[in-house]
Order: C-alpha cells, then sequence, then structure tokens
C-alpha cells in the first residue's frame, strides 16, 4: 500500500443481501474515483446475521493487510427489507386505525398486506384543517394485553395525521406503556395525504423493524469486536445515507436499499451518465435508469411486491428473478414452459454444502422411486430466527413447525396432505422456514459455471426435475446437463424481458409486459411469424450482480444495445454505499381553515397566525430546524439546507385567494468519519 493511501482515510461499505454479504474496502486516493482495496463475500447469514458480515469483512481486512483502527466509515446497504416484501416475509403487528372504517381496508391493497394480522379501529381522526374528532382509545387500550403477547410491534395510522398528529402520538403513547413494544405512526415516515396507503406503509414499516434491527445490532456488534470505532451509515430507498440509528426507527426507507447503492457504484465505476441498471442477485432483479448521472426518482412512491408504497425511492422495478429463484412447471401444457420465481428457494448446492450427508441421502432416495413425485427435491428446515418471532401460530402451524428442525427434511416425508402445504408456505412467509429446492444457481452448478458450493446435490437435483412429465407422459429433458441449459436461458430471456418492461413503463405504456414477453419470444423463436418485430434501447445495459456475467453473457442481441458488466460488478452495492451522501427532508403546510386564520402543520406541532406572510416564515423557520436535526441525526455535521415553497391560490373578482402552501426543506451533506 502507498504512503498516499495510507494517509488517506478508509472507507468500508457492506451489503447483506438475501444470498451474499459482500464487503469493499475503498480510498479517496487512487484518482477521481477513488480506489477499491479489496472486496470480499460470504453467504448472508438470516438465523445469525453477524456470522455473514464478519466472513466479508474479515476477509476483505486481511486482504488489504489493513489495521482496523484504520477505517473512518462504514456504510452498508442491504436488500433484506426488499426481499422481505417480494417474499411476503415480515414480523406479525397489529394495526391501529384511527378514525377510518373498515371499508378502508379495499383500498391501495391494505388488506391484501394486513393478511391475518390483527386490526384494531378507534374513533378519533381529524379533518383537512387538522380540527379533531372525539378521540376513544378505550377498545385499543382492552385489546393490548393480548396483542402485546401475540405481536411484534404496532402500526398507527390516524385519519388526516399529517395535518395533526394528536391522536397517533396520544395511540403510539399508550401501547409503549402497555406492551413496552416497537410503535411506528404514520406522520413519522410521510407527510402525504391518502390515509390508507400511509396505512400500508406505516404497517410494513411496523413489519421490517425487528429484522433492520438485527442487522444493526448485528453490525455494529461485530464492529466493536474488531475494533472499529467508526460511525454506521446504512443506504435509503433514494441512494442518500443515514445513520444507523435513523433506519433503525425508519426501516421501510431501506426498501430498495440495495438497489439504490447499486446505482451510485454503477455511476462511479462505469461513467456511464444514461442507461439501464440491471442488478441481479439470488431472489430479485431490480431495474431502473440513470438519466444525465442520476437515478429517475418514483414521485409516486416505491412499489415493492405488489405494494405502492409513500416511500421516496429511485423509480425501481423489482422482480422475483434471481439465481436462487424456484424452478418450476408450467401445469398442464403439452410441453410444458420452465417457471422462474418469484420465491426464492435454498439452492440444493448450498444446503448440500452446509448439510451434507443430510441432503443428498434424501434426493438419492427420491431418484430410486420408480415415478417422480410433486414434491420431490424439495427439503424444509428452519431460519434459527429467535423462538419470540414464532409468536401467533396457528394450531396446525405450531404442529408442523415442530416437526422442521436444524437438519433439512424432505418434504414429500414432512407432508401427510396437500393442505399442509399452505401451512408450510405460510411459514416460510413467516420467515420461519427456508424451503431449499432445485434453482438457477444449482443449473450453473451442473454445467460447470458455477463452483462454489456441492455441485452433487445440484445434479441429483437436476436430474429429478428433469424426470418430470409433460402434458403426453414424457419427461421433460433428457439429462441433468439438458434441463440445466434451458433454465439458463429461460434466465437470460426473462431478464430481457423485465428490463424491456421497465424501458416501455418509464416510457407511458400500457401492457408493458406483454408487449416485452411478445418481443422477446419473437426474437429467440426459429419461426418469428409473419409480423417481423424488433426493438432497441437507446442507452447500454449496466449488468451488475456477482452472477451477471454468466446470466448477461447473451443478452445484447436481446434488447438490442450494448451489456456493459463493470470490473467490479459483484461488490456495486457495496461500493455505492460507501461514496454517497446524506440526504434528509422536512415538510410543512399552511392551510386557510378559514378567512383570515393561517394553520401551519410542522413536525408534530400546529399553530394558528393572522398574518399570511407571518405563516410561511414560521413554516419555513420550523422545517429549516426539522430538516438540519434529521440531518444530524441521519449522520452529518455538514449539511447545506435548500428551502422552496409551493403556493396553491385562487383568483376571485380580481383578488388573490389563499387555498395552500407546501413548505419543503432538504438537506444535504458528505456523513461525518472518525477522527
Amino acid at each position: 500500500m502507498t504512503a498516499k493511501t495510507k494517509s488517506s482515510p478508509l472507507f468500508l461499505g457492506i451489503d447483506t443481501g438475501g444470498t451474499y454479504t459482500d464487503a469493499v474496502l475503498w480510498s479517496e486516493a487512487g484518482g477521481p474515483s477513488g480506489k477499491v482495496l479489496a472486496k470480499a463475500k460470504a453467504l448472508t447469514t438470516r438465523h445469525d446475521l453477524a456470522v455473514g458480515i464478519s466472513g466479508a469483512v474479515d476477509a476483505v481486512l486481511q486482504k488489504a493487510g489493513t489495521d482496523p483502527a484504520a477505517i473512518k466509515l462504514v456504510s452498508m446497504s442491504t436488500t433484506l427489507a426488499t426481499n422481505a416484501l417480494v417474499e411476503g416475509q415480515g414480523g406479525r403487528v397489529a394495526l391501529v386505525m384511527i378514525g377510518f372504517s373498515e371499508g378502508d381496508l379495499a383500498r391501495d391493497g391494505l388488506k391484501a398486506a394486513l393478511g391475518t394480522d390483527p386490526v384494531v379501529f378507534c374513533p378519533g381522526g381529524h379533518d383537512v384543517h387538522g380540527n379533531a374528532a372525539k378521540l376513544d382509545l378505550s377498545g385499543l387500550e382492552a385489546a393490548l394485553p393480548e396483542l402485546g403477547a401475540s405481536v411484534s410491534g404496532f402500526a398507527v395510522c390516524a385519519y388526516f395525521a399529517t395535518r395533526n398528529p394528536a391522536h397517533e402520538l396520544a395511540a403510539r403513547d399508550l401501547i409503549r406503556e402497555k406492551t413496552g413494544l416497537p410503535v411506528t405512526a404514520s406522520h413519522e415516515l410521510s407527510a402525504k395525504l391518502g390515509g390508507p396507503r400511509r396505512a400500508l406503509t406505516t404497517l410494513l414499516n411496523a413489519r421490517l423493524i425487528s429484522m433492520i434491527d438485527r442487522l444493526v445490532a448485528a453490525t455494529e456488534g461485530f464492529l466493536g469486536q474488531r475494533g472499529i470505532a467508526a460511525p454506521l451509515m446504512v443506504v435509503r430507498g433514494d441512494g442518500a445515507l443515514v445513520s444507523a440509528a435513523f433506519a433503525r426507527q425508519r426501516p421501510i426507507e431501506t426498501i430498495l436499499s440495495g438497489p439504490a447503492a447499486s446505482l451510485v457504484g454503477a455511476r462511479h465505476m462505469t461513467g456511464l451518465d444514461n442507461a439501464v441498471v440491471s442488478d441481479i442477485g439470488g431472489t430479485t432483479t431490480d431495474v431502473a435508469v440513470l438519466d444525465q448521472g442520476r437515478p429517475r426518482l418514483d414521485p409516486e412512491g416505491a412499489t415493492v411486491g405488489g405494494f405502492r408504497t409513500m416511500v421516496e425511492a429511485v423509480a425501481m422495478r423489482t422482480f422475483g428473478l434471481g439465481g436462487d429463484s424456484e424452478v418450476a412447471l408450467e401445469d398442464g401444457a403439452l410441453n410444458p414452459r420452465i417457471l422462474l420465481g418469484p420465491r426464492r428457494l435454498v439452492p440444493l448446492a448450498l444446503a448440500g454444502m452446509i448439510h451434507g450427508e443430510a441432503v443428498t441421502s434424501e434426493l438419492e432416495r427420491q431418484l430410486r422411486a420408480p415415478n417422480p413425485g410433486r414434491m420431490d427435491g424439495r427439503l424444509a428446515v428452519r431460519t434459527g430466527v429467535p423462538e419470540r418471532l414464532a409468536a401467533g401460530l396457528t394450531g396446525a402451524e405450531a404442529k408442523l413447525y415442530e416437526l422442521i428442525g436444524a437438519v433439512p427434511l424432505a418434504v414429500d416425508r414432512l407432508l401427510t396432505s396437500n393442505a399442509q402445504n399452505a401451512t408450510l408456505n405460510r411459514l416460510v412467509s413467516r420467515g420461519l422456514v427456508h424451503v431449499a429446492g432445485f434453482t438457477p444457481s444449482d443449473a450453473a452448478h451442473v454445467l460447470g459455471k458455477q463452483a462454489n458450493w456441492d455441485a452433487a446435490a445440484a445434479r441429483l437435483g437436476a436430474e429429478l426435475f428433469a424426470r418430470r412429465r409433460d402434458g403426453r407422459g414424457q419427461s421433460i429433458a433428457a439429462s441433468p446437463e439438458a434441463i440445466s441449459e434451458r433454465v439458463l436461458t429461460t434466465l437470460t430471456r426473462l431478464s430481457a424481458e423485465v428490463i424491456l418492461e421497465t424501458a416501455f413503463a418509464e416510457d407511458g405504456l400500457d401492457g408493458a409486459a406483454t408487449v416485452a414477453h411478445a418481443l422477446v419470444q419473437r426474437a429467440v423463436d426459429s419461426h418469428p411469424g409473419i409480423a417481423r418485430l424488433s426493438v432497441a434501447l437507446d442507452r447500454p445495459v449496466i449488468g451488475l450482480g456477482a452472477s451477471a456475467p454468466l446470466h448477461y453473457a447473451g443478452l445484447a442481441e436481446l434488447v438490442g444495445n450494448d451489456c456493459v458488466v463493470p470490473r467490479d460488478t459483484d461488490v456495486a452495492n457495496a461500493l455505492g454505499a460507501v461514496v454517497g451522501q446524506v440526504r434528509v427532508s422536512a415538510e410543512a403546510r399552511v392551510s386557510q381553515p378559514k378567512e383570515g386564520l393561517f394553520r401551519v402543520a410542522s413536525g408534530e406541532t400546529v399553530r394558528d397566525f393572522r398574518d399570511e406572510a407571518a405563516a410561511i416564515a414560521a413554516a419555513e423557520t420550523d422545517v429549516r430546524a426539522i430538516a438540519a436535526g434529521r440531518a444530524k441525526d441521519a449522520g452529518t455535521d455538514s449539511a447545506e439546507i435548500e428551502v422552496a415553497s409551493e403556493f396553491r391560490v385562487s383568483t376571485v373578482e380580481g383578488q388573490r385567494m389563499f387555498i395552500e402552501a407546501h413548505v419543503v426543506a432538504v438537506a444535504s451533506g458528505r456523513p461525518r468519519i472518525a477522527v
């Protein structure tokens, strides 16, 4: 290492993904883009995240020969929250709706997101000007003893809480006093109107708290053990950095954290200002657009797992497609198609590497059977999360959960009826159980294109899958190699489809998925039909992810433009995590409940003024102070603050009539580093 590098502060980037945890050591020295001094990967260990983090970081420190005390900043991105929403996972939480009716659950996907989790309705709430209805929390108080023993947290949403949060604060304080459990109030996450969608965002945030809390605690514990006394930052979904304490309270803002970091990393590594960035991981493929060097943000809020949230994030489309996607077969077709995802399975090669004979002996037993079974090649194993997260299981779920242990158990031995399959899936959704099965990662092992896990277990899984029958009763493939080729070809084709679908959607075209599928199908079909169709992107694709060199090798001809895979593509997220900036905002609204009265709602305060100018000045002062405080909490001591105001007015008989003003302060700056 050069003297210049030694004298420059070192930055450690960590990305905790669904399959791998990546680490990169970066220095500002070494040119305009700095220099990657070392990089490494380790398996993400969901039962104890510290194990995977320590594996990756220790390897980086060893490769670089660096004293841990020289690291002045640690920054982390993660796909754990994104993956949890895509896979329908998270803690069991109670939703408290104040001033809403049961009919409101049908809006914005709230009922689907709630699932079987409990909900409590309370009278109360406010009107658009912040005037209060009568609050009654007696029903909530009566339900708290039972709820406190069966949920991991609470989400509270009150009618027009963005105009007056008083009732949310009262409910939050009551819940904390009676249960001691985490509580998320909707006004803390968004200042936008739209109660059901704000409730949805709050519900998802509450579900993710325990997961992100475990991640931060594991990282902080590891850093302390290694003597790294540097601030810990987390990448938000818009690519900005915030402190770990900030992220712990608002984990919903880390959805798309990993993808957002990858965009920052992609721009940093390639220098391309305009590109489509496609990041393929184990669980998801995340696609976004770079325009003039900046990622496009979604003004309506991030959509993940089919839910439209109120979280400001990159305009990223997330698809359940990755190296660890479940491989399935189309039902009822003469020539069934290979289907991938959206669920992630533990690859058999990975399960075989960890558990050895326990996996391969079961696969060999199934191969000895004269006929293929529907449950062949599937094993269930506990994830190893704390027992308290298993609270609230039904009798059937608890009984099945007891049968599953730390050693994989073949699903055909575990389940005695089709109904139990749904019960198993619910345990998977709760994050309590993993299912191992055949995936594209296994196919890559069979073909010798991946070699880091147990290739023998992968081959057994491929043999079992190849034995499945088509509509004519014939085996779908002649060999493990043949089915593996089909699986990898399908993954490349589907990757092209999701990239084109994203491009069409960004262009505002309807039916983007259908058109993308038709175009790619024509491109790969040996008989393309009478109508010749072709499409080409106007910008190159940047392929990110450790498996991008493999899966994107044939991508360029399907999308009609170059596919650039950077040298450090395997750690793009971790690199993007250390080159970003802190960026936070604060909002206030000024309304006129009646003529001559101007009401300022900012933060958790509501104040009235008799003069419009005085109200606007107060709102600007408030948001500047709130933004400065949030910036400090988020991890910067050098924030620059910009304030902008937007007015809604009308003209009546030539006279200007004030309706409303929206005041926003944005604070940004480099994160503080250890001295």
